[in-house]
């Protein structure tokens, strides 16, 4: 019933912005518009947007003065009166410097844990964060309500392996997170350099060269290779009849290459090949259930 009620909160909150194709099972709250002194609305302080373009929102300001608000701003009542923006900070911006004395606001009742959930989702929704304010977002609700990567995923829409792989960017040092907010890198460069101990260098090295995403990882892959690959290695084993079945049916039952190194009878290890994060996110999730072979041995 939570997830469900989850999954129905971003669907909800998309009806009520305008952004989602009608849904059978949610109807979009009956919340009437009406008109706020400008000044009577503060920004939310844990809205997970943190930068807002200049250029943007010069846009918006004309394209305001022009037809107004077209979308009205979310927002909750706060103390004396005022209001307290859920989502729509950037229209609330580019109102005042439109000039505008009243903007049009869908009054709801949300508790904090549902304000941090709406204008995560808006913004999601909308493609308004960039990686670094989306993974804070994530991390903020996962510290401050306990929720696992499943629950966010649910509440946002989108898969847990797409909640992980953001989340990770926040291990980022400041200067490559500062460079990925600013828009100088994407998200693709900043997972590249996750395995980089100096990733702030090769960052700047990879502005400042236009690196595209495929360079970076070309670049990393390079730097992450082992120096001494061309030592001699002693010649290994030949594996018997037994474990190269075995080797087959974990391949068949993972969809992975599997190998199986024995450094004697009694110990060794059985290495699992992944080549993208989303086929380790199944790894993971097929071990937590249990693996079954086709048949037993």
């Amino acid at each position: 019933m939570a997830e469900e009620s989850r999954q129905r909160l971003g669907r909800g909150l998309a009806a009520l912005l305008g952004d989602a194709a009608p849904d059978p099972e949610v109807k979009a709250p009956a919340v009437p518009t009406r008109q706020v002194a400008i000044e009577l609305l503060t920004p939310n302080a844990h809205n997970p947007r943190k930068v807002f373009d200049e250029a943007a929102l010069e846009e918006l300001s004309w394209s305001i003065k022009q037809r107004g608000i077209i979308q009205p701003i979310v927002v909750r009542k706060s103390a004396d009166n005022a209001y307290e923006i859920i989502a729509g900070e950037r229209r609330w911006r580019a109102a005042q410097r439109a000039n505008l004395h009243e903007v049009p606001v869908h009054v709801v009742d949300a508790d904090d844990r549902m304000v941090r959930e709406l204008a995560i989702i808006e913004n999601v929704q909308r493609a308004d964060l960039n990686p670094i304010e989306e993974a804070a977002g994530y991390e903020q609700l996962m510290q401050d309500y306990d929720y696992t990567q499943q629950a966010v995923a649910h509440i946002i829409g989108k898969s847990r392996s797409h909640v992980a792989n953001t989340l990770r960017l926040m291990h980022l040092p400041e200067l490559t997170k500062r460079l990925v907010s600013e828009g100088h890198l994407s998200a693709g460069h900043a997972r590249a350099l996750l395995s980089l101990p100096d990733a702030d260098a090769v960052a700047q090295r990879a502005v400042a060269q236009g690196l595209t995403v495929r360079d970076l990882e070309k670049m990393v892959q390079e730097q992450s290779a082992p120096k001494a690959a061309a030592a001699p290695r002693k010649p290994k084993a030949e594996k018997d009849a037994d474990t190269r079945q075995i080797e087959r049916e974990l391949s068949e039952a993972t969809g992975l290459k599997v190998t199986i190194d024995a450094n004697n009878p009694d110990n060794g290890q059985v290495v699992l090949r992944y080549t993208s994060f989303d086929q380790l996110d199944a790894i993971i999730e097929r071990l937590r259930q249990g693996l079954h072979l086709s048949g037993s041995r």
